[in-house]
């Protein structure tokens, strides 16, 4: 059976969203449509050159290599910029503009084309974890600018700062649907501003970015790349936190953990409410797993003991989580059986956090101790010092040599680490990691001891 041009783009997107990250499918693949299929040649039009020329570059060739496994048969594919807009000269990706002859009153379009449908406040599963951010979600889109403003969210990948940031803009729209939303990543806003200096249209590009009603900048810590992009954002928050319009950020660390973030930003970001999401308890993840099965109708196909036995051994994230359900409905599909508890087992076994008898935790366990003590003989202290929360030098360094030395060995997600020592948050580990390069950089002697500890621990490295 032959396929349209959007059925077949239909399902390389479906297939994109497990290979490629959330972020990259929703900000520049979600917005491209399909256009023809003709002889194995599928074209995709995009808003702008720009988008063209990204896609090109970072994805063409990621989508021409998933489509034997999404539609059978190899495809190649052409992005072209869509006929009516080949014209324009500046990047509307994420705004659409009003044409000039427009009244200025009449220029209030809703952008909505980056959001996800299903990121809305219905489809988030609150629990400890993320209760206070789902609040102060909640809050800022009932008084946008004035509840608080901005508000910052932070936390691991996956756990739902980006669901919580469109929800906010899903339930501004449907009070109001004429107001001017800019949904964009920081990397992004960097890249615009680069074209935009490049093409001399920088005022172009601080117009679209300082008349808009609700800005909305997922991984806001990758501003901090750029001196002149630190300086076009600084005026931008200020343009729009003085005309009362509503700013929502998001980032992996919070503001004063954000290195080489202008302190004049920290503050800045730090103004309305700064909220974090951490790693969902079992019951969280029940339920959510629960809500996905209901979203997706599957209440019927995947038990309860399934669903519990998914949430005890994937723990990391909750895109992690969705993952492992659309991998046990592929591989059902596959074997065309039912989903049960040993199809599941089957299906998971690479994503299991341990074997039915304990026997890899016990393991991970053992190896992680096994660091921790090398490392405190090394330096002369104790393994219960490394664990403290005492932040002298002389337990700070080997500390932080200690948590690289775990990452780079033993692959454990930041969480994991920060647990070994003390449950340190996430972005202390990652400050850790960070410094670690750092020094292992400037310090010869350091990098001698951090090298000679690894090859004795055996590390592939």
């Amino acid at each position: 059976m032959s396929l349209t041009a959007s059925e077949a783009w239909t399902r390389l997107l479906d297939r994109a969203k497990s290979e490629l990250p959330e972020q990259v499918v929703t900000t520049w693949l979600a917005p491209l449509t399909a256009d023809t299929l003709v002889d194995h040649t599928l074209t995709v039009t995009a808003p702008d050159q720009f988008s063209v020329e990204w896609n090109e570059q970072k994805h063409g060739a990621v989508l021409e290599g998933l489509a034997p496994i999404a539609l059978g048969h190899p495809i190649r594919i052409l992005f072209r910029v869509q006929a009516e807009r080949v014209k324009r000269a500046q990047m509307d990706l994420f705004v659409e503009r009003t044409p000039k002859e427009a009244p200025a009153e009449q220029q209030k379009p809703a952008n909505i084309a980056a959001l996800s449908p299903r990121y809305t406040f219905d489809n988030f599963v609150i629990g400890k974890s993320n209760e206070l951010a789902a609040a102060a979600a909640a809050a800022v889109a009932q008084q946008p600018g004035s509840a608080y403003n901005p508000l910052f969210i932070y936390g691991p990948t996956g756990l739902g700062k980006t669901h919580l940031m469109q929800g906010v803009a899903h339930e501004i729209l449907l009070r109001d649907p004429t107001l001017r939303i800019v949904y964009i990543s920081a990397e992004q806003f960097m890249n615009e501003l680069i074209s935009a200096i490049n093409q001399r249209t920088t005022h172009l590009f601080r117009r679209q970015y300082r008349e808009t009603d609700l800005l909305l900048v997922d991984d806001v810590h990758f501003i901090a790349r750029g001196e002149q992009t630190q300086e076009e954002f600084f005026h931008t928050f200020n343009a729009l936190y003085e005309a009362g319009r509503q700013i929502v950020l998001t980032s992996d660390r919070p503001p004063d953990e954000i290195p080489r973030l202008e302190q004049r930003l920290v503050s800045r970001f730090a103004w309305g409410m700064v909220t974090d999401i951490a790693i969902p308890d079992l019951e969280h993840r029940i339920a959510i797993l629960r809500q996905k099965a209901q979203v997706d109708h599957l209440e019927h196909t995947i038990s309860d003991d399934v669903i519990r036995f998914i949430a005890e051994h994937v723990r990391t994230n909750v895109r992690e989580l969705e993952g492992s359900i659309l991998k046990l409905l592929a591989y059902a599909s596959l074997k065309r059986s039912a989903i049960t508890l040993g199809l599941a087992r089957e299906a998971l076994r690479d994503k299991l956090r341990h074997a039915d008898d304990g026997g890899n935790d016990l393991a991970t366990d053992t190896l992680v101790t096994g660091i921790q003590q090398a490392v405190a003989a090394e330096w002369g202290v104790t393994v219960d010092g490394l664990r403290s929360k005492t932040r002298t030098k002389t337990l700070t360094v080997p500390r932080q040599a200690a948590m690289y030395l775990l990452r780079q060995i033993t692959g454990l997600q930041l969480v994991e680490i920060g647990a070994a020592f003390g449950n340190r948050d996430h972005s202390t580990v990652i400050h850790s990691l960070e410094r670690v390069e750092e020094m292992l950089q400037e310090d010869p002697m350091f990098k001698d001891r951090v090298e000679s500890l690894r090859k004795r621990l055996g590390s592939p490295h």
